[in-house]
């Protein structure tokens, strides 16, 4: 990618390594800098560099004369020293989807020249599927784990090289998990994971939590976590909903294998939390009326009036302001008239928090 940026410029082109090069290295690249005005500069491991090789380089930034890009695969924003940060722009390469994996293994296998074109390889799906997923959208280890199960096993009689699924999981030394992302296993993981939160059963939870982290699916795991939140806990318990997404920043911004240990707490916590879904239900009700038409005419006292004409058309003339009555509240329509007497909001008394809502509906 740096050298593409690289290349759509007049600049020369340099790679070193914070970790592997010296500062002689970088008074190189300097010297080279003065000569032909700028250059551009990849720098690997970046969160490797130390005080003396950035004290050199921050004028050379300042000036111009060296363009920066740094690599990392660590958190820039904890790893990386503040003064080469604030002359930065940070980006976050993602990685690669299954999909990408599979593209980028299908070439490499057709590819003479560069890649096991030269060999006759049986790459049996599940083995792919394996591969494309076990890996984490890390391209590199896939291309490794290939070649080296390719060039380990030995050719049949007529010259085909046959990588099974076993085949796949020694050469990346990974065990197989049921549950790849794309299949019906990944669904009804999640599924089970749900409904064990649901079911208050901890134990349970944390075992299909440790599948979903196995084959590192942190993304399904943060979002559905975040789900359970409010649809299962919701009102019974609002505070929880703030502490599994603070769980789930942490886990995001530590990674894995560390993440798993904010994870495994907001699973519990969510477990042995009081469950309410009053909050799904009445939303789902209410748009089950918006979907099948009965939406009805909103009330005149209600539309906008901020506008010259209002008053004409009887927008707003008799609406009372809440606050301008005792307690905050006045007696008033606010539902269209063919949904008046409509109560979508079904509260339950499962936990502390919505039991004060109920008694504070039943008062209104």
């Amino acid at each position: 990618m740096a050298s593409a940026i690289a290349g759509s410029t007049k600049y020369a082109f340099r790679i070193l390594n914070a970790a592997t090069d010296t500062k002689k290295d970088l008074q190189i690249v300097a010297e080279e800098a003065k000569m032909s005005g700028t250059v551009i500069l990849l720098l690997d491991e970046i969160h490797r560099l130390d005080k003396t090789k950035q004290d050199f380089l921050l004028p050379l930034l300042e000036s111009g004369r060296i363009v920066l890009i740094g690599a990392t695969t660590e958190n820039p924003y904890m790893n990386i020293q503040p003064a080469i940060r604030s002359r930065t722009q940070i980006f976050q390469v993602k990685p690669l989807t299954p999909d990408d994996i599979a593209s980028a293994i299908n070439r490499a296998l057709a590819d003479h020249k560069r890649g096991l074109g030269d060999y006759q390889v049986d790459l049996q799906p599940d083995a792919l599927d394996y591969l494309t997923h076990a890996t984490n959208g890390d391209l590199r280890s896939a291309l490794n784990g290939l070649e080296l199960a390719v060039l380990s096993t030995p050719a049949s009689d007529d010259g085909t090289i046959t990588i099974d699924l076993t085949t796949i999981q020694q050469s990346l030394q990974k065990p197989a998990l049921a549950g790849d992302t794309n299949g019906d296993a990944h669904y009804d993981i999640i599924s089970a994971f749900q409904k064990s939160i649901r079911g208050s059963d901890a134990d349970a939870a944390l075992h299909y939590l440790a599948r979903l982290i196995a084959i590192g699916d942190l993304n399904s795991i943060t979002r559905r976590l975040l789900v359970i939140a409010y649809e299962d806990i919701g009102l019974a318990n609002p505070a929880t909903a703030s502490r599994t997404l603070t769980a789930i920043q942490s886990a995001e911004r530590l990674g894995l294998p560390e993440g798993r240990i904010p994870l495994a707490d907001a699973v519990i916590d969510l477990c042995l939390a009081p469950k309410s879904n009053s909050g799904i239900k009445a939303i789902d009700e209410a748009l089950a009326d918006v979907e099948n038409g009965n939406a009805g005419q909103i009330p005149d006292d209600l539309r906008d009036a901020h506008y010259r004409g209002a008053k004409q058309l009887g927008h707003g003339i008799d609406y009372k302001l809440p606050h301008n009555y005792p307690n905050g509240w006045v007696a008033q329509q606010y539902l269209p008239d063919n949904l008046k007497n409509k109560h979508y909001y079904q509260p339950k008394a499962t936990g502390r928090y919505e039991a004060a809502l109920a008694q504070r509906l039943q008062q209104l």
